[in-house]
């Protein structure tokens, strides 16, 4: 029961997580619906992401407050509603609050990694996380695909009507599966939200992998918010339906997880840190070489995935191992500051598209990458101060 339960919640989180993707393969079809400017539209993939980190730093902390499989319930219910809302919005402004909404809301992801990790136990709790995250990079990678398909044949409005269904079942599969967890924080919650502030000052790992990831994550979520704007661009008249089958180019990213997961006890994780970097910097070389093909951008779409990856469950773990009785505002911290960075580089994409095109992503792309791994090197001096010390 334990194994199929870590299965749901890595099927949970990725089907989840998915709400917050359906959009970016759509954007330019939605330009057209509202009658909007393109990176008018980008604004829909930003503000679900500011929506998300905003979730995350609001309600995610009550995963050590709550007992977490009704925490779990609530936020599925409110997932499914905004949802069905951003399907019936008929106004763009109306559809951008939606949109906001969806992410505030779409947080039962990230409130499952630290609930796995105690399931599977202190020693396989590396490959519980990489298995959950699997789900979740599987979810943001095929979410593309599933909406760019089914919004090329049946509309956009169907990808959210079919999201918000998906909801409910989740919603009784892990009130049947998931057992109660008992909160390790017993003030209120505004205590709770000052209590990040010490968290912060108390951790300078955590500091150090939040930066990188948000860096990391911009530069994934700019490649993959411009995508269908450059596919669109192109003479071969690529459509939404061709974005999305990228996200099943990256695919391959979801096995580096658990291995990611099970490495991390045979090999220096912060090795493993600048390994990932290193490869979603080489990804974007790999797309300023595409010269206009669009199949030249599949082996970065596969080098980029797994390198964040890579990053994303080494980071998590090393954090879970700060403080076991505050694992959840350990993950807010560090979730929200990736997501905010996730959203900047969503915003740097609109701006960027609109100035410098193709070569000018891969120039931001590739210069959030390298500030990342610039910061990942500072844990290196950390290792060699504590191995001095011992």
């Amino acid at each position: 029961m334990q194994r199929l339960t870590l299965w749901v919640m890595a099927l949970t989180a990725g089907l989840v997580v998915a709400n917050n993707y359906y959009n970016q393969p759509l954007l330019a079809t939605l330009a057209v619906s509202f009658h909007v400017t393109q990176q008018s539209a980008s604004a829909i993939a930003a503000l679900t992401q500011f929506g998300y980190a905003l979730g995350m730093f609001l309600l995610l902390p009550l995963g050590d407050k709550m007992e977490r499989r009704r925490l779990v319930t609530i936020m599925l219910t409110l997932a499914c509603l905004a949802l069905l809302l951003f399907a019936r919005a008929t106004d763009f402004r109306l559809l951008l609050v939606f949109a906001f909404l969806i992410g505030f809301t779409s947080i039962v992801p990230q409130i499952l990694p630290p609930f796995a990790a105690k399931l599977a136990g202190p020693e396989k709790a590396g490959e519980a996380v990489g298995l959950v995250m699997g789900g979740l990079l599987l979810g943001i990678l095929l979410s593309r695909f599933v909406s760019g398909q089914i919004g090329a044949w049946l509309g956009w409005q169907v990808v959210y009507y079919m999201a918000a269904t998906i909801m409910i079942i989740l919603l009784f599969a892990l009130r049947a599966l998931l057992p109660a967890a008992k909160p390790t924080f017993k003030g209120n919650y505004l205590s709770l939200l000052i209590s990040l502030t010490g968290l912060v000052k108390r951790h300078q790992i955590l500091r150090i992998t939040s930066l990188a990831a948000a860096l990391q994550f911009g530069a994934f979520s700019l490649f993959w918010t411009t995508l269908a704007f450059y596919l669109d661009s192109l003479q071969q008249g690529y459509t939404a339906r061709d974005a999305g089958l990228f996200g099943l180019v990256g695919a391959a990213g979801v096995l580096a997880a658990p291995a990611a997961g099970r490495l991390s006890t045979r090999i220096n994780p912060t090795l493993l840190l600048l390994i990932g970097g290193g490869m979603m910097l080489l990804s974007f070389l790999s797309f300023a070489l595409s010269f206009g093909n669009a199949f030249a951008l599949i082996p970065g779409v596969i080098i980029m995935d797994l390198g964040m990856q890579i990053s994303h469950v080494i980071s998590m773990n090393r954090n879970y191992q700060l403080d076991s009785k505050a694992v959840s505002r350990l993950n807010t911290l560090y979730m929200v500051t990736r997501f905010l960075g996730g959203a900047l580089g969503t915003l740097v994409g609109g701006i960027v598209w609109q100035q410098g095109h193709w070569y000018g992503i891969c120039i931001a792309g590739a210069g959030f990458c390298i500030l990342a791994i610039v910061i990942q090197f500072r844990l290196l001096s950390i290792n060699q101060q504590s191995a001095n010390a011992g």
